[in-house]
């Protein structure tokens, strides 16, 4: 029998997938109720809830010293949260950093982080610190009666499960977390805005989201960087507990420059700089001239961006930056917060704002109930001296003659245990006739102290504005104007690629072998470059660096690239297949750039033609585009550029020597297909291929159309061009002797 095998008793046996599922579901609990997610009585975390309350047990008021960070860490890990000492610092910090918590619960001193890098604070033995002044509004009524106390984790001292807010935290400084399937975002909010939502709520149990967003205007970030989000988003926002606003960054110009003067919440402005410096390193901030960094201590966000020039379109250029850097943040909400019933859910404005004043009056109602049961106790004990004051010789002389005086007293005077106790510990001193109206005067002072007790008690009425005065006081005296200014604005937009690049005259000049290169400037002589052994030139094109470079090759397909991207013509340039991927056997046959709406002539030698945009032509794809249909057995000829759609026209011949000039309007304008016919030749002549149309050219008005056959030219000019003149499509009128076979047409200006 193996030890496998022996029934041990007391040792529970569980199937592996029920013991999984309990322990998985008892740590989601564990995280998502004492971890991770804030209560919505005080707003806090336990984490937060034990520092703050082991620090005003050391007595750290924003009075007193400061004393070291590592005492207080050491009292929370000791007494009351049992984890690592950097998480429970870190959480310490982000209560002290101001630009983290809108309002901080933390006053340090020493090394406590910057907005550049929060994390760079000194280590807890370095700093010092103690409560903030804000911090009593947790703490002032804690010895009240106010809170629950739950045993420490080791059951030898009692922390509180929720401390005694004062206002509503859980907006005020917000929170984030992730627990295990859920998380919460909660931004910081104004409080004097949360402070008269919650007074108007008193007053109007029924008010909707609508109405508190009258007072609640949006989140009040600890930054002064805009919300940008639409007003109706942030009310859908509140109304649904869930959504996403948007930060944006505040500048100025001064003497021509962009000054950053607020950044968005937790954006590091060394971040934004590197951001901007590496589009400027890859050449594509052309516009912007120099970055630097002049944030001190008394600017501390003060970001200078110098344009180049003063024809810059500035917020062009800051809607570019904000489209493409951390300038314009993103922030989620999720009002996920554990309720007074100890469940987690989202909850709308309404909703958080209800459950928050009813923990708020319940917690009001035991400090009153607190201090009505100390005073009702006062008023009995006092009672009790008065009878002994005026009977104060019969008192002594019992306590005199008896062993155990406390029962005499009891009988003779009528007296509870308690009062009998009071008048033994009563000192010698005591006994002038001056307690006697001491005595009387406390009674007075107490007893309308009672009264009024016992009347807000009785009325739900009287501890509601009891309630909203103890807020508008809070609030008068904690509260502070808005910091993070509320401004619709349309979204930002990157530029464009190509106006992000210099407009420099460049040409792009095309090989026979489909090698290509940019030349800068016009005025290049493309066919006196140099070309690898076997090619030559074929095609050039002049344009601009900030332009793209189309390419059509003999299957009727175009591409696009990047004039700016291409090699420099003082190489040979590089092959085209390198970068684009034409079909097999597919040859490049011409170039072309100019502006999206510029025109140009596609023709295949069999006689067809359109006239298409050069946008139409653009492929974002290595593969291209099929823009011209090739029927069988034609080549695709040289696109030729359009300069006046209106004055040019169109001149065809075919290497037969018929030359026909028509209006090159009457060509339609496509974005692809096969086109029109131009000029017309018979089907058996060009599927022999015995004739086919050259390269077209366009002359305009006072323009000289040279015919070029084998080495001789013929100039075609005023009343002689008049006589080929014809519909699109027809045959046209055959050449003089000599010019019967026609290589090229082209126009030249006299």
């Amino acid at each position: 029998m193996s030890h496998y095998d022996l029934n041990l008793e007391g040792v529970e046996r569980l199937p592996l997938k029920t013991f999984t599922e309990k322990a998985y579901l008892d740590y989601s609990m564990y995280v998502i109720l004492d971890r991770a997610l804030p209560h919505v009585g005080d707003g806090l975390k336990p984490v937060q809830r034990r520092i703050i309350y082991a620090m005003s047990e050391l007595g750290l008021s924003a009075v007193s010293k400061h004393k070291k960070s590592a005492r207080t860490v050491g009292d929370v890990l000791g007494k009351f949260h049992p984890h690592g000492d950097s998480a429970c610092y870190e959480a310490m910090v982000l209560l002290a950093q101001p630009f983290s918590s809108r309002y901080p619960f933390v006053d340090g001193q020493g090394n406590w982080g910057s907005p550049d890098d929060p994390k760079s604070f000194a280590a807890m033995r370095y700093t010092e610190a103690r409560l903030s002044p804000y911090a009593q509004l947790l703490l002032s009524e804690l010895g009240q009666g106010t809170a629950d106390w739950v045993p420490n984790f080791d059951g030898t001292l009692e922390e509180p499960r929720v401390l005694p807010a004062r206002l509503p935290n859980v907006l005020l400084n917000g929170g984030t977390g992730i627990a295990v399937g859920m998380a919460t975002d909660i931004p910081p909010h104004n409080l004097r805005e949360v402070a008269a939502a919650c007074i108007h709520l008193l007053a109007h149990p029924e008010a909707s989201v609508e109405d508190l967003c009258r007072h609640v205007q949006g989140p009040d970030f600890p930054t002064e960087a805009e919300i940008i989000t639409p007003r109706r988003e942030l009310v859908a926002l509140y109304r649904t507990g869930n959504g996403s606003l948007r930060m944006r960054a505040r500048y100025e110009r001064e003497n021509g420059d962009i000054i950053i003067t607020a950044l968005p919440h937790q954006v590091s402005g060394a971040k934004v700089l590197e951001q901007i410096a590496a589009q400027m390193n890859a050449k594509k901030l052309p516009m912007v001239e120099d970055l630097r960094d002049e944030s001190d201590h008394e600017h501390p966000t003060r970001l200078v961006i110098t344009p180049r020039s003063n024809r810059v379109d500035i917020p062009g250029l800051m809607a570019h930056l904000f489209a493409t850097t951390d300038l314009e943040r993103s922030y989620r909400v999720n009002l996920n917060v554990i309720g007074l019933d100890g469940r987690p859910q989202v909850k709308n404005l309404v909703q958080l704002l209800t459950e928050w004043l009813s923990f708020r009056t319940e917690t009001v109602r035991r400090r009153l109930q607190w201090r009505l049961d100390k005073v009702e106790k006062r008023l009995h004990i006092l009672a009790g001296l008065l009878i002994a004051y005026l009977n104060i010789d019969e008192v002594i002389r019992i306590i005199r003659e008896h062993d155990e005086p406390k029962p005499v007293l009891m009988e003779r005077f009528g007296l509870t245990d308690a009062q009998a106790e009071a008048i033994l510990e009563l000192k010698l001193r005591h006994l002038a006739k001056l307690e006697e109206m001491k005595i009387r005067g406390e009674q007075d002072e107490l007893s309308r102290e009672r009264d009024q007790l016992r009347a807000i008690l009785g009325s739900g009425e009287l501890l509601r504005n009891l309630v909203r005065d103890e807020i508008a006081a809070d609030a008068e005296k904690f509260g502070d104007d808005r910091r993070s200014p509320i401004v619709e604005r349309a979204a930002a937009q990157a530029l464009d690629e190509s106006a992000l690049i210099p407009s420099e005259p460049l040409t792009v000049v095309l090989s026979r072998m489909g090698w290509v290169r940019a030349a800068k400037g016009h005025e290049v002589d493309a066919a006196g470059l140099s070309y690898k052994s076997g090619d030559g030139f074929l095609s050039a094109s002049p344009g601009r660096s900030n332009q793209q470079a189309v390419f059509i090759d003999s299957t009727g397909r175009t591409y696009a690239l990047a004039a700016h991207t291409l090699p420099s013509a003082r190489g040979q340039g590089e092959p085209l297949s390198g970068r684009l991927s034409p079909p097999d056997g597919a040859r490049f046959v011409g170039v072309m750039m100019g502006a999206p709406d510029d025109l140009y002539l596609l023709a295949t030698d069999h006689g067809y033609g359109f006239i298409c945009t050069l946008e139409d032509m653009i492929s974002r794809n290595r593969g291209g585009k099929v823009v011209l249909t090739v029927p069988e057995g034609a080549n695709v000829l040289p696109p030729v550029r359009i300069r006046d759609l209106e004055r040019q026209r169109l001149a065809a011949a075919t290497s037969d020597g018929y030359l026909l000039v028509t209006v090159l309007s009457d060509l339609p304008r496509m974005a692809r297909g096969k086109g029109n016919k131009i000029i017309s030749i018979p089907p058996a002549r060009l599927k022999a291929r015995e004739e086919w149309m050259v390269e077209p050219a366009l002359v305009a008005e006072g323009e000289v159309l040279n015919v070029v056959a084998g080495k001789k030219f013929k100039a075609v000019k005023g009343p002689e061009l008049e006589e080929y003149l014809g519909e699109r499509g027809r045959r046209g009128r055959k050449l003089p002797r000599g010019f019967q076979k026609v290589d090229a047409l082209n126009a030249v200006i006299p």
